[in-house]
């Protein structure tokens, strides 16, 4: 098991700084050793909890064991907001790729039984500093990055430990229709959230994934095959702390080295959660409308067109993106799918259940969300996501709703076969 105090590691690493490195390695290492130092002090800062949050600690990490020479050491991942849509998605796939042990599950809420039984979880609010760092510290997230260096500092290739950082995924955060109507807590979240694991990321050398959206632009942006590069000027608080994650991000990337990347996300359409407070989340709200009801009350227009993708391309976006091995050109990319309107996915429906109905606002008493939709382009250009890091969607409009029409179809009949009752919609008419 990799524990130590700072003296004892600095004792033999001076010892072989002694040794004759190359310029660039003694550089690398002292930097890293001084980075280390000031990591540890942290760490004993942070162990001063009072005991009312002793409860919220992480439990025992897994035991640190050696590598025979030549195997792979697997990155080790810390997930924020790992109980959401996405983030419950990407821990699962993260996990068949590096392991349970390797990937840190965490959240501000309870995580349900089955969800803990997969691998570690943390209680972890991304608002306290000195709790992330913690988590950071006692499951060693950063922990094969000291290994290596320490390795590589017999044999002058520290530059292969600037290569196997290990990774935080931020998906903590408030989204669009939540965030307008509580405009202060999303400031406090989004952005103080995604200031602290940005920090973290370059105190600790980690390499930071925190996805952006389509809401970063605005109503003077171009509405057609929206290029990744453009006139940026959002007017809603969501969008508004999202530009603000992206440019401080590039700044991180620019003045500090940390490698930050983003993707801009499109309306994600999932059959395994339920919507989760966006605007675009009507694309997922009419599916279980339409199985259980047969009709659905759309708060957006018919003819409002927003750009769209299924969960696993997401992931699977996701993923490629967050693994390609070096630093890409750009640190934020769009990426999409496909762009429809309520009224084109209505119809592809119908096509499955003819008897299906669904209902417009009045144009003269909009939504407040068709504000926010507004804002937002209707189509988007991800040709450099496809060259940089080879992403391509699976799914299309037409495989994307037979899809969700079978699995939520699926959880209705299970549903009846044991007498109860998970009707996403029903929270929702009642709200």
């Amino acid at each position: 098991m990799f524990r130590t105090t700072t003296s004892s590691l600095m004792a033999p690493a001076a010892g072989m700084l002694r040794q004759p490195l190359s310029k660039s390695s003694t550089t690398a290492a002292t930097s890293f050793m001084a980075r280390y130092r000031n990591a540890a002090a942290a760490s004993a800062t942070t162990r001063l909890f009072s005991i009312s949050t002793q409860s919220m600690s992480p439990p025992p990490p897994p035991q640190h064991s050696s590598l025979a020479p030549g195997a792979v050491r697997h990155p080790r991942v810390l997930v924020t907001g790992s109980l959401g849509q996405l983030g419950s998605g990407l821990v699962k796939e993260l996990r068949s790729m590096y392991g349970n042990e390797n990937v840190v599950a965490s959240d501000i809420r309870k995580a349900p039984d089955e969800f803990m039984a997969t691998g570690p979880f943390v209680y972890a609010d991304v608002m306290n500093y000195s709790m992330l760092e913690r988590i950071v510290v006692d499951w060693r997230i950063a922990e094969n990055c000291i290994c290596l260096v320490l390795q590589d500092l017999f044999s002058n290739l520290i530059q292969s430990c600037l290569i196997l950082l290990d990774w935080v995924v931020h998906y903590s955060a408030l989204l669009s229709a939540v965030a307008e109507k509580n405009p202060q807590l999303a400031l406090s979240v989004n952005m103080t959230g995604f200031q602290n694991v940005l920090e973290l990321a370059k105190v600790h050398r980690l390499r930071l994934y925190s996805p952006s959206t389509i809401g970063a632009f605005g109503p003077t942006t171009p509405k057609v095959n929206t290029p990744d590069l453009t006139i940026m000027r959002p007017n809603t608080i969501y969008g508004i702390t999202k530009l603000h994650m992206e440019l401080l991000g590039e700044y991180y990337r620019e003045k500090f080295g940390v490698d930050f990347r983003s993707a801009r996300y499109p309306g994600i359409l999932s059959a395994d959660t339920p919507p989760g407070g966006g605007t675009t989340d009507y694309a997922v709200d009419i599916f279980h409308h339409a199985i259980r009801h047969g009709h659905y009350d759309c708060f957006l227009s018919k003819d409002t067109r927003l750009p769209m993708m299924y969960l696993s391309d997401c992931i699977k976006g996701t993923v490629d993106h967050l693994t390609h091995p070096t630093p890409l050109p750009q640190t934020v990319y769009n990426i999409a799918a496909v762009s429809f309107t309520p009224e084109e996915l209505a119809a592809e429906i119908r096509r499955h259940l003819p008897d299906f109905t669904i209902s417009y606002p009045d144009p003269k008493n909009p939504d407040f969300r068709q504000v926010i939709a507004d804002s937002w382009p209707g189509s988007l250009d991800d040709s450099m996501a496809r060259r940089d890091f080879g992403w391509k969607e699976q799914y299309g409009l037409q495989n994307m709703v037979k899809l969700m029409l079978d699995k939520i179809q699926a959880q209705v009949d299970a549903e009846k076969k044991i007498g109860t009752s998970n009707d996403p919609t029903t929270a929702a008419m009642a709200a």
